[in-house]
């Protein structure tokens, strides 16, 4: 898809801003390298399946990343989908490649409610022993089999409840800090720490991740999110739950405030607690619809781009990787309850759908060096 079939687009405001993140304002460098200069580490999502059948995407990853995580290939429906039937043969093929280029990948993720086979909320909601044994299972399998080429995982994906007026809140009548889903009706409240004890005794030193998205705006749903998030990790302290770090998803959305002090803050709160802090899957939605030119738009996204990281950064971050690495493979248009009307696609990752460099690019490489806007 060439610029021209997107289609013209109006023009914006925002064009003034279109020189903040020239390619003269950031060194021609892969982002990996640029991140590692500062004592950061740049990576993205991946998957199998494109790094085998599109050239272009492997190079992009394979000069641009220095870690990987993989998309699906590592959740719980692609490697267990029967009980008792592991399927690693996905994963295993983004292992030997990342191992090939010499790139570190982490796991995502071992407990999450959605991507579940259609026989695990059944089993879960048999027995608390039932719920445990499933749980203990997979985690026995899985962390073995990775034991020696993955060393983080996002032990708990998502576990926190949206509150009221977040996209998609929580039901009525849940008040609760942690989301509805069958790991907490089987197991309840203190499945978290359930999840987290039992990788730990599978694996002394793998880094246990845990992750979230929805706490980045300066909105009250994102500020009540940030609320239940240190709740939760204060109270996993407390009990002394093991815990190394926490992953803070970053699917910006431009319709949002962002307030670059908020943030900042949030992040130095959870450092506070003496976890690590990692930036997991950063991408940007675009209004619907997106207003200017192409430039403009790749203006407006960079800005916020370079405040998010540089806030995430300053508050102690140190790791930042993007959901994917071009506008072409993106799920922002995969999907169809975010995607852009037809002809049209969100410009929220570091190269465009013709894979050249974007603003983003250097609004990221800006924030690694710890410069500002230019």
């Amino acid at each position: 898809m060439s610029r021209r079939a997107l289609g013209p687009l109006l023009l914006a405001p925002l064009a003034a801003q279109a020189q903040s993140f020239t390619p003269a304002s950031a060194p021609n460098q892969p982002l990996a390298q640029i991140a590692q200069s500062r004592g950061f580490t740049y990576g993205c999502a991946v998957t199998a399946r494109l790094l085998a059948d599109e050239p272009e995407f492997a190079a992009l990853v394979a000069q641009e990343a220095g870690l990987l995580v993989p998309e699906y290939e590592a959740k719980f429906d692609t490697l267990q989908p029967e009980p008792g039937r592991f399927d690693t043969a996905p994963l295993d093929a983004l292992l030997r490649w990342a191992e090939h280029f010499r790139k570190p990948v982490r796991g995502h993720a071992l407990v999450w409610h959605n991507a579940l086979p259609d026989w695990v909320a059944p089993a879960l909601a048999e027995s608390r022993a039932r719920a445990q044994a499933v749980m203990e299972a997979h985690f026995d399998h899985v962390l073995a089999h990775t034991s020696t080429r993955i060393r983080d995982w996002d032990v708990v994906n998502e576990p926190i409840a949206n509150p009221p007026g977040s996209d998609v809140p929580e039901p009525a009548g849940n008040s609760g800090d942690l989301r509805d889903s069958p790991w907490l009706r089987g197991l309840g409240p203190d499945y978290v720490a359930i999840a987290l004890r039992a990788a730990r005794q599978r694996d002394a030193t793998l880094r246990l991740t845990l992750n979230d998205y929805g706490v980045e705006a300066d909105s009250p749903p994102a500020e009540e999110k940030r609320r239940r998030l240190l709740r939760l990790l204060r109270s996993l302290r407390d009990r002394n739950v093991p815990l190394d770090a926490v992953g803070i998803q970053g699917h910006l959305q431009m319709r949002e405030a962002f307030s670059p002090a908020i943030f900042r803050t949030f992040v130095q709160n959870i450092r506070a607690l003496g976890l690590q802090v990692l930036i997991t899957e950063l991408d940007v939605r675009e209004v619907r619809p997106p207003v200017g030119d192409f430039v403009a738009r790749d203006a407006a996204v960079a800005l916020r781009v370079h405040e998010f990281a540089s806030a995430a950064f300053e508050g102690g971050a140190r790791t930042l990787l993007t959901w994917g690495i071009s506008d072409r493979w993106s799920w922002l248009h995969r999907e169809q309850t975010v995607a852009l009307d037809p002809g049209d696609v969100h410009r929220g990752l570091p190269y465009d759908w013709e894979l050249n460099r974007k603003q983003m690019w250097r609004a990221l490489a800006r924030a690694f060096l710890g410069q500002g806007v230019g």
